[in-house]
């Protein structure tokens, strides 16, 4: 999805599935399972849900597209541990911990900097991933601005490769802004639902289809990169029509 209100359930996790990697392997590997038992704060995977809580709710909420990337989140990154349950409840304990204080963001920032010292496209992957989040209600906010750039400098990405990746944001969004002529009656028909359905069964049906369209999944099934493309584009206009639902019922 290439970004619009969750290019993030989509794009964002399908950037954890090409980069995120355990201690133990370069890539991942959906045939071996590595397991940890420590602290997952002196590990990528408990260091980078901590900086995601930051800008989640730096703009004083968590909205439900955000919570639901959240869900996402922790599941697809325990999903490569062998001890699964044990690590998604621990990223979960790390979210809801980290989330109510921004003192320690850039000390987090820089515990990630120095597993990842070897590997700047890999922190450049780590915030697009945030940028992304920061994005997801098309209003990248003063204070997601702030923690942003601090944790961009703390992981010491550069000055221009920084800019260039928000302007791509802003960029796509102002353009999906211009371009965006779906109808009430369009939206209904991409999540395969009717407008006499109520709250919960919209809501069914557009996890559904989500996760059928997750390119995470899809990337994980050794999909070519055309067809993760299209995954990607899919969700866009799913979250879109499930957006423009939600606001029709308020």
């Amino acid at each position: 999805m290439k970004i619009l209100v969750l290019l993030i359930v989509g794009f964002i996790l399908y950037l954890i599935a090409r980069s995120y990697k355990t201690e133990k392997y370069v890539n991942i590997n959906f045939d071996i399972k590595d397991r940890f038992d420590g602290d997952l704060m002196h590990h990528e995977a408990g260091l980078l849900v901590a900086l995601m809580s930051k800008v989640a709710k730096a703009d004083g909420k968590v909205s439900e597209l955000e919570a639901e990337v959240l869900k996402h989140t922790f599941s697809d990154i325990s999903a490569h541990f062998e001890n699964s349950e044990e690590i998604r409840e621990k990223l979960k304990e790390i979210y809801t911990n980290e989330k109510e204080s921004f003192d320690n963001t850039i000390v987090i920032a820089q515990k990630l900097y120095k597993l990842t010292s070897n590997s700047y496209e890999k922190r450049m992957q780590v915030l697009e991933y945030l940028v992304n989040l920061a994005f997801i209600d098309q209003d990248f906010s003063k204070a997601e601005q702030m923690i942003i750039e601090d944790i961009a400098q703390a992981l010491h990405i550069s000055s221009n490769d920084y800019n260039n990746i928000i302007n791509k944001f802003k960029s796509f969004y102002a353009n999906v802004a211009a371009s965006s002529k779906t109808t009430l009656e369009d939206a209904y028909k991409v999540l395969g639902a009717n407008s006499s359905d109520d709250d919960k069964t919209i809501k069914l049906a557009y996890r559904s289809l989500v996760r059928k369209h997750h390119p995470d999944i899809i990337s994980g099934q050794g999909a070519a990169q055309n067809i993760i493309d299209e995954a990607t584009k899919k969700l866009q206009e799913i979250n879109e029509a499930y957006e423009m639902i939600k606001k029709s019922r308020k």
